[in-house]
């Protein structure tokens, strides 16, 4: 029998929140980690993506910081770090909508990158209790002055395995020096490799580790899951293809570099289907409007770089392409995370060409689960298969590898 929001030990502002936002009863993440992070426990955090991971540690951090003192000029209570500008807006909004029953409301600053950083610098000065944030852009305010971390008492990192990671590794340890020594620790991600949790725990003190099992075949998401065999070549023939033959109203599409996303959306739109890039490489104003268009249906196709993978809620997505595989398993339970949600169905199409077969074969050995081949008629491939290299086709860093060269090359012959 689960467990219903009152027996968390919410308050009932919280629980009037809670309610408005049409949270019925607790998932499994909130269920188990709710009680001992509002015993000021720190805690690691693993389930599927879209399991309410969010509202998870929002309430857990308002909970606590409930009757509190209000942060001074240019200081915090809690710091939530993020690895996207658009995770940061997603967590400040589901934040705010939480608090809005609170006798005293948390005031709220999201910074991010890809925007001035004057608004948010002013925003600051007079303090806020929770700071959403992605590293880069809180290092340079960090460097300005604009805030001190001295007073954090909480820090939460959503999508904690991505932020572990090489990439904000040093920008991580640059900020975690900055903190209290004496702080609770809240670490959530959909997947938490070894190595990785390893670190998680060397910054928390004693660990809770919740861990909630992916669903039996009864209750696990209804992602139907195809692999389509097609020349790299093709690709982008089949993609238009599938989008007109299968009447998707929506799909989003991985691309692996921020070039190819703009090259595939090109041909897209002038075969007719609206289509548009989603990259880094955007400012965030373009970024935005991509995103809203693709929300309100006016957007058919968005050809997304790997930034979509994390956090990216798109509210009723129907398909999820993976136009290039990616680099690993972990990141193909994200990126294919971002449709059924909610109790949705969705759909999850994997193009797979001769040069990718092992690759493929290795998440699906990753993931537990076969992927019957499918051939589309008219665009069987032709290229042989890729001799395996024995010790070869481990899931590799970040980096950019000869593959991820080879894979440039085959989408600009396309």
């Amino acid at each position: 029998m689960s467990l219903a929001f009152p027996a968390l030990g919410l308050s009932e502002a919280l629980l009037r929140a809670v309610a408005q936002r049409g949270y019925g009863e607790p998932t499994p993440i909130q269920a188990a980690a709710l009680p001992p992070a509002l015993l000021g426990r720190d805690l690691i955090g693993c389930a599927r993506t879209g399991s309410g991971k969010t509202a998870a540690y929002a309430l857990a951090v308002l909970q606590r910081l409930e009757g509190g003192a209000r942060a001074g000029a240019g200081r915090t209570r809690a710091l939530v770090l993020v690895p996207t500008r658009e995770l940061a807006v997603q967590a400040g909004e589901e934040f705010r909508a939480l608090a809005r029953h609170l006798a005293v409301r948390p005031r709220v600053a999201v910074v991010h990158g890809g925007v001035s950083a004057n608004p948010q610098m002013i925003g600051l000065r007079g303090g806020a209790e929770v700071v959403v944030a992605t590293p880069g852009r809180l290092l340079d305010l960090l460097e300005r002055r604009a805030l001190r971390l001295d007073d954090v008492a909480l820090l939460v990192l959503d999508e904690a395995d991505r932020l572990l990671e090489a990439g904000f590794a040093d920008e991580l340890e640059r900020i975690t020096r900055m903190l209290p020594a004496h702080r609770q620790g809240l670490f959530f991600s959909a997947t938490f490799p070894p190595a990785v949790r390893l670190l998680a725990a060397a910054l928390s003190r004693d660990p809770v580790q919740v861990d909630v099992p992916a669903p039996d075949s009864a209750e696990a998401p209804a992602i139907a899951q195809r692999a389509l065999e097609v020349d790299a070549a093709q690709r982008t023939r089949l993609l238009h293809h599938l989008v007109e033959t299968e009447h998707w109203a929506r799909v989003l599409v991985f691309v692996a570099t921020r070039h190819g996303s703009e090259q595939v959306a090109e041909a897209l739109r002038r075969a007719g289907v609206a289509a548009a890039a989603f990259h880094g490489d955007l400012a965030q104003g373009a970024r935005s409007r991509v995103l809203a268009d693709f929300n309100a249906g006016t957007l058919r196709v968005m050809l997304a770089t790997d930034i979509a993978a994390r956090g990216l809620h798109v509210p009723g997505l129907p398909v999820v392409l993976n136009f290039d595989l990616p680099r690993s398993a972990a990141d193909y339970t994200h990126r294919i995370g971002r449709t059924a949600r909610a109790g949705a169905t969705g759909l999850a199409v994997s193009f797979v060409s001769a040069a990718t077969e092992a690759h493929f074969r290795l998440i699906e050995t990753r993931q537990g689960r076969r992927v019957p081949r499918e051939r589309i008629a008219g665009f069987e491939p032709r290229d042989a298969a890729v001799p395996t290299v024995p010790g070869g086709g481990g899931v590799k860093g970040r980096g950019r590898s000869k593959k991820d060269r080879l894979r440039e090359a085959a989408l600009r012959s396309g």
